[in-house]
């Protein structure tokens, strides 16, 4: 496993900004069992052996929790690092697609409520309510293009 020192900057960035939608109540950590639904959003998928392995790795002690440092150097080898901007834009470009069912260009905010459900339901209301604020930054109701990418890859 790296050392965190040794990481890239970008999969370190990539990691935190997964870390932080899976922070535990702002505790500086994460739930074990969060580890395989962040995997799969880096893009891969592991069975139950490796998975538990994987789990393992990361939190050695068994503690159900690990801290973002553990975390990033063992889930380091899951991030693909794009050094194209415009791949990337592309490829969030067809996620946002998938969501704007009706090509409007935005998605709603309710459509957004019903995804961060879906991704974690266990997300009390008062911070789903705070975090589609913090997403649609106009007040519009609407999530567009230019908001979901600075959701998913920071300011420009």
């Amino acid at each position: 496993m790296p050392q965190f020192s040794e990481l890239d900057k970008e999969a370190v960035r990539i990691l935190r900004n997964a870390f932080l939608a899976f922070e535990n109540e702002k505790s500086g950590t994460i739930l074990t069992e969060d580890i395989g639904t962040i995997v799969e959003m880096l893009g891969h998928r592991l069975d139950d052996k490796a998975l538990k392995l994987a789990i393992k790795e990361a939190d050695p002690f068994n503690t159900g929790k690990v801290e973002f440092e553990p975390f990033a150097c063992f889930a380091s080898k899951y991030v693909e690092v794009e050094e194209d901007a415009d791949a990337v834009a592309k490829e969030l470009r067809e996620a946002f697609l998938l969501y704007d069912r009706e090509s409007k260009g935005y998605i709603t905010v309710e459509v957004l409520r019903q995804i961060l459900h879906e991704i974690d339901d266990k997300i009390p209301p008062e911070d789903l309510k705070l975090m589609i604020e913090e997403i649609d930054a106009d007040g519009s109701g609407t999530v567009d293009f230019e908001e979901f990418m600075e959701v998913m890859t920071g300011p420009l």
